[in-house]
């Protein structure tokens, strides 16, 4: 990382910045005349929906065209029919513009370049550097050696051109069965990159495309077609994760055989950066798969997931995912980032722009003796006291209320300074209430607390006494029946996310579900809304299970943090 200065005439500095690699890369492909603009793309394979650490690479490609004032372009890299569906080109385009990455009407498909690609296949054998192969995948792999010996060549590497040619042709026409021929580059089989090795460029593969459907019953290899993509498309930097560092070779070789490029040094130029991992979640698309289909989960966007969706759906923004993204950095070494500067980012974006409402998560009943039952009050409080640009609302309150249950205890330890018997406490802009007594149910449990109240204490403030604690309340009469689900991690964090046979150690307690009681100013809220709620953390509008007059809120973080910036 690179630190830049911007001083004043005096001298002094004003600003300190930095760059990181890639950018330093590009403004030096810039200043020497490699490109005289900068184009990057996101280039998923519509295999499944995306996850947090796409998130990652989204915004990074997104943001280095907006600071060199170029373009970005979403391009589905669907070379592999067996895997790909409308649904997921649908997910990943629509996560790809919540992030906000605005690919104006740059939507590609690598499908409408497969004429391209198949032509430059045939210009690589005309060139002698390609050739159809009988090898099945078992004895390719045989033939490959290994990282500390050189592989051997095919018997079918010194084909001539005009079979070579005709053979291909034929693959094309669907004369062959999966699997009994393929189109190999030839490269140099002792190569130490064994990415090197004479790789597969075309495969036979007799399956229904989600977009070119039956035109085609040949496929190119991701190796292959991608610096391809970028050439057609005039992608100066081709970003991506630290695996395709050893392909690195590859991607110049089809570049620079295929007439695209002269040197490796020019553009498209391939760079490579870390991934980023987050501690104690799952983001595998066949382990999201597999708790999606034996129902752990319930789908893609279940909100113990990271999938962006997930996150979405949960309540995160995509401010608060671009503040995560700038503190987690970009570097060439892989690490691992706690979920909890994650929550830190959320609590961030939303603490001065949302109202703090009054919900009694897990309820329980507080009658105020002494207050007439017939009264009925408004009580103002705060929007948001720490934005009084956010204003103010008035809450009804009268003799009967709910509570939260952890706000009271019968018998309560040292230092615990809510509701017990004889304990004097503030309901939040309301009234001091002193506990009288309480009632219990067959089981033992709570359920009716009561209290007094002091009309002197209107406002929640007192000059000849102070209290020590302070609980909020909702009004029972005018109370907006919620569901609130409070999520814990999807994983044991103690015991990991793998165990060694593979399977997943599941955390049973990672959702629990509550029947909740808010106030009346939640009543209006649409999909997606989010507030604090008072003391419990922050929570949003569920979009698949909220119906109207029946609300569901997931938490999408509670108050406290484990997590401290640097």
């Amino acid at each position: 990382m690179e630190e830049i200065r911007s001083v004043t005439e005096n001298g002094m500095c004003v600003e300190n910045a930095s760059r990181n690699f890639i950018e330093m890369i590009i403004e030096k492909d810039l200043a020497e005349g490699r490109c005289t603009t900068v184009i990057t793309r996101f280039p998923p394979e519509p295999n499944g929906y995306l996850h947090v650490g796409h998130a990652k690479s989204i915004l990074l490609n997104y943001g280095l065209s907006k600071k060199y004032g170029g373009k970005f372009n979403l391009r589905f890299d669907d070379t592999n029919p067996t895997k790909e569906k409308t649904e997921f080109v649908e997910s990943i385009s629509a996560d790809v513009r919540w992030l906000g990455a605005d690919f104006e009407d740059r939507l590609f498909f690598a499908s409408n370049y497969f004429d391209t690609m198949y032509e430059c296949a045939v210009g690589l054998i005309k060139k002698g550097l390609a050739y159809v192969c009988d090898l099945t995948a078992d004895e390719i792999r045989e033939y490959r050696g290994t990282l500390t010996e050189p592989g051997k060549n095919s018997p079918y590497r010194d084909r001539s051109i005009e079979e070579n040619l005709r053979l291909f042709e034929e693959m094309k026409e669907g004369r062959f069965e999966d699997g009994a021929k393929v189109l190999r580059a030839k490269i140099d089989m002792a190569s130490p990159n064994i990415n090197m090795r004479d790789p597969v460029i075309y495969r036979v593969a007799h399956m229904t495309h989600h977009n070119t459907k039956d035109r085609w019953c040949i496929y190119p290899m991701y190796d292959f077609a991608h610096p391809i993509e970028d050439a057609v498309e005039g992608i100066t930097h081709s970003i991506c994760t630290l695996e395709f560092e050893d392909h690195r070779p590859l991607y110049d070789w089809v570049l620079i055989a295929c007439g695209f490029k002269e040197k490796p040094e020019d553009t498209p130029k391939q760079i490579e950066f870390a991934k980023m991992y987050l501690t104690n979640v799952v983001t595998g698309k066949r382990y999201i798969k597999k708790l999606v289909e034996n129902g752990t989960v319930d789908g893609w966007d279940d909100p113990r997931l990271v999938t962006i969706a997930a996150l979405r759906r949960r309540g995160f923004t995509p401010e608060s995912l671009k503040l995560f993204m700038e503190l987690a950095g970009v570097s060439k070494s892989n690490s691992s980032v706690d979920y909890a500067m994650l929550e830190y980012c959320i609590r961030e974006d939303l603490k001065c722009r949302k109202n703090r409402v009054m919900v009694a998560v897990d309820p329980v009943r507080l009658v105020i003796d002494n207050y007439p039952e017939d009264q009925t009050e408004e009580i103002t409080v705060s929007n948001n006291p720490e934005v009084p640009e956010l204003g103010s609302r008035k809450v009804p309150f009268g003799r009967e209320l709910y509570i939260d249950r952890e706000d009271f205890m019968a018998e309560p330890p040292k230092k615990y300074f809510r509701l017990f018997p004889g304990n004097e406490v503030r309901l939040m802009g309301a009234y001091f209430v002193t506990c009288t007594g309480y009632e219990t149910d067959e089981n033992g449990a709570i359920t009716v607390v009561h209290a007094t109240y002091d009309p002197k204490t209107k406002g929640g403030e007192c000059a000849d006494r102070k209290v020590k604690g302070t609980i909020h309340w909702v009004y029972a009469k005018t109370a907006v029946p919620v569901t609130t689900r409070l999520y814990e991690n999807l994983i044991d964090e103690e015991k990991g996310v793998y165990n060694e046979d593979g399977s997943m150690n599941i955390n049973p307690d990672s959702i629990r579900i509550l029947n909740s009681f808010a106030e009346p100013s939640v009543a209006a809220s649409k999909p997606y809304d989010s507030f604090q709620f008072l003391r419990n953390g922050y929570f949003c509008v569920d979009y698949k299970d909220s119906k109207e007059g029946s609300l569901v809120f997931n938490r999408i973080c509670s108050l406290k943090s484990g997590y401290k910036p640097q």
